[in-house]
């Protein structure tokens, strides 16, 4: 064989070993954002998977709605279930504690230094000598404890979980000793929501001896002491399954995923599972980059979680037991979160997720008769304003899903948005083209201005769907944004059923729920000025008197400083009023390509990439909210961003990296490749698509899908 041949096969095999090779796993850091607001946790997951063993500190409290807070050194032990940056806590499911006896005034703490965590694997050593080690697959938590001794003791309770707003946690329990290997059961809680979960544990060990433990006020749901002779290696290993739907799903689930003992088999398979999703994107960047991008990849990929049995089977919202298709009925969706970005960037990474995600929605309208707005364990909790599932939908179909009944689709939107349900009250909405802040004495004007884009998406499905008199009577109510403008300070303002303005009026002050009366969701007047901007940007210009008013309002809106910024409000990662650390403000930056001067808007995406992302526990401003923080993280340092997520459009800004791949299904490529890429060279001028230039402010999802190149040119101008 000629040399010449011989050496391009050995660099082809080269070049193919180290695709193969490639490992952004070793990237990931799930200790960023477990300290302070972030709300993230740092025990093992598998994508979109049902369980999330890992260490709880406390049960309640802003700072532990995960469970756990870095900083903190009380140990609670280990349960299987919790949400990956969310303000509230729910889950806690089945709370594990392993100890020794003559240490047991240690069992609580742990050395720090001890505490390591890669994907799918966590562990750490308590100061009693107990070494915890937790791996899992979708629906078991896998625990291995090795003891300073034979004799071992572990504590198990099925009381234990992340309460919100009441004391009572477990409503109904059946626990069964099955024998001494196994214990199985049934347990109703409310929290969040009020959800039943089942379980198998099982134990490899037998264990010697069971003492249940008292009962404290209150609590229904038992405690156990369970003993243990160990063999030589001082080792007990258990695994714990799950289950929305019976204990006999939960046993399926546990022979289906992990019917061995070996734990590094279970781990390593957990690490195979993450790199097929992480390397779906590789970036050319400096290794504390790599590790904030790929640790938010990860982030965003924990959820919506899969809650359907290995058999498709799932407890639906109104409690009853169906078969979901293709085995896949998803939760943990913070809709009014992930709408933004992360749900169109699951759309270009995970597209194999999006039809079973769509389903879901459309499942629980069945079940429930609207569509949901923030799931837990299948239930829904009501969470937040608007109906977000309508601009999902809207976006996997004008993006070329069809893996769902388009009409059924546009049934639940249409029926949504006219049968008033909770936190959507059409017929006061409808007679007044707003929603009136004595009739509604809260949020008033951001569930009109939410609600405004939600008819939008209708408006656009019915045109898509030839539709002509519901295209006509949402586009109507997708204007209704423009009843509440003030013209006097130039911003969105309460409005009674006089047609009376709300005084005093505080442009600045951000309200919420949690201080009443006020007219605005986790955000103040100036933030929520730019929500019709998602879907109407002339119209918003028009309001202003034109794009010089418009760049002017921009300009304003990130130069005004607020004088007491309240951070359980989102007022967090401030420029001027724009607050990175709540998702209203999220597209704001982007919108400064509709204006006189877009290089602007790209100098605040490099400041908040740089200034307001870290790799330390504290590395993450605001709540990940499920993956939004995260998902605006991954698009801005690609270089765009969904101003409308629904449309199928990105808005470019300026890429934060000199070259992204992304590894598309029907192995297409699409490249983002960024010349004279530096810190200081942070703008970029005269974009391409395939070697053409953009005269748009935006690129699509479809030319995304297709493949190709997007080369930006970066200056220091």
């Amino acid at each position: 064989m000629p040399l010449k041949k011989i050496i391009l096969i050995f660099v082809l095999i080269s070049k193919a070993n180290c695709l193969f090779a490639q490992n952004n796993a070793k990237f990931v850091n799930t200790f960023i954002g477990t300290d302070g607001t972030g709300h993230t946790f740092p025990g093992p997951s598998m994508p979109f998977g049902m369980v999330q063993p890992g260490p709880d500190n406390s049960i309640e409290g802003w700072n532990h709605t995960s469970g756990y807070q870095y900083n903190d050194t009380l140990l609670l032990g280990f349960s299987q279930t919790r949400f990956s940056g969310t303000g509230i806590g729910e889950m806690g499911t089945i709370l594990l504690l392993p100890y020794h006896e003559q240490k047991e005034k240690l069992k609580n703490s742990y050395f720090k230094n001890t505490e390591k965590a890669t994907v799918g694997y966590y562990t750490l050593t308590k100061k009693d000598g107990v070494k915890v080690e937790l791996t899992c697959s979708e629906r078991v938590a896998f625990h291995k404890y090795t003891y300073p001794e034979n004799q071992a003791k572990l504590l198990l309770d099925f009381q234990h979980g992340f309460q919100f707003l009441n004391d009572s946690l477990v409503l109904e329990n059946d626990i069964k000793i099955e024998n001494n290997t196994t214990i199985s059961g049934y347990c109703k809680t409310k929290s969040w929501v009020t959800k039943k979960y089942f379980f198998t544990i099982t134990f490899e060990t037998p264990f010697m001896n069971l003492k249940e433990l008292p009962k404290a006020k209150k609590q229904s749901a038992p405690k156990y002491i369970l003993d243990f002779q160990l063999p030589k290696k001082k080792v007990l290993q258990l695994k714990i399954a799950l289950s929305s739907v019976s204990v006999d799903g939960a046993k399926l689930n546990l022979e289906s995923e992990i019917p061995h003992w070996d734990f590094e088999k279970v781990k390593q398979n957990a690490e195979k599972v993450w790199n097929s999703y992480l390397n779906r994107i590789d970036i050319e960047a400096p290794q504390k980059q790599k590790e904030i991008f790929y640790t938010s990849l990860y982030h965003l990929l924990i959820q919506p979680s899969n809650i359907a049995d290995v058999d498709g089977k799932y407890r639906g919202a109104d409690d009853t037991i169906n078969t979901a298709p293709n085995q896949e009925y998803f939760s943990t969706l913070s809709i009014w979160d992930i709408y933004r970005g992360a749900f169109p960037l699951l759309q270009i990474i995970a597209p194999e997720k999006i039809d079973g995600i769509i389903n879901t929605l459309l499942l629980h309208h069945k079940a429930a008769g609207f569509l949901p707005i923030w799931t837990a364990w299948g239930q829904d909790n009501y969470c937040m304003i608007g109906n977000h599932a309508i601009p999902m939908l809207l976006s996997a179909y004008q993006n070329g899903f069809r893996g769902f009944d388009a009409k059924e689709a546009f049934q639940a939107m249409v029926e949504t948005s006219t049968k008033s349900h909770i936190n959507s009250n059409w017929e006061l909405y409808n007679q007044f083209g707003y929603y009136p802040f004595d009739k509604l004495d809260n949020e008033a004007v951001s569930r009109s201005l939410e609600s405004g884009y939600d008819d939008w998406c209708v408006a656009q499905m019915a045109a898509q769907l030839n539709d002509k008199e519901n295209s006509v009577v949402f586009n109507k109510r997708a204007n209704y944004y423009k009843n509440l403008f003030d013209t006097t300070t130039q911003l969105f303002r309460g409005k009674d059923t006089q047609g009376r303005w709300r005084t005093p009026f505080d442009p600045l002050m951000a309200t919420s729920p949690m201080n009443n009366p006020g007219d605005y969701t986790e955000a103040n007047a100036w933030q929520y000025f730019w929500t019709p901007a998602q879907y109407d940007i002339e119209g918003v210009k028009k309001l202003l008197g034109g794009t010089k008013a418009f760049t002017k309002k921009l300009n304003d809106f990130f130069s005004i400083e607020s004088p007491n910024p309240n951070k359980f409000l989102g007022q967090e990662a401030m420029i001027g009023q724009y607050a990175h650390g709540n998702e209203p403000s999220h597209h704001i930056t982007y919108l400064y390509a509709y204006s006189d001067t877009p290089k602007i808007g790209q100098k605040f995406i490099h400041k908040i990439c740089s200034e307001f992302h870290n790799n330390t526990p504290n590395g993450m401003i605001g709540n990940d909210d499920c993956g939004q923080m995260s998902a605006w993280y991954i698009l801005s340092t690609l270089g765009f961003y969904p101003v409308n997520p629904a449309n199928g459009e990105f808005v470019l800004g300026a890429p934060q990296v000199k070259k992204a791949t992304l590894h598309l299904k029907n192995h297409k490529i699409f490249s983002i490749k960024a010349s004279n890429f530096s810190t200081k060279n942070s703008f970029q001028e005269n974009p391409k698509l395939n070697n053409t230039v953009i005269s748009r402010q935006f690129i699509t999802y479809g030319e995304i899908m297709n493949g190709g190149i997007l080369h930006f040119q970066m200056t220091n101008k």
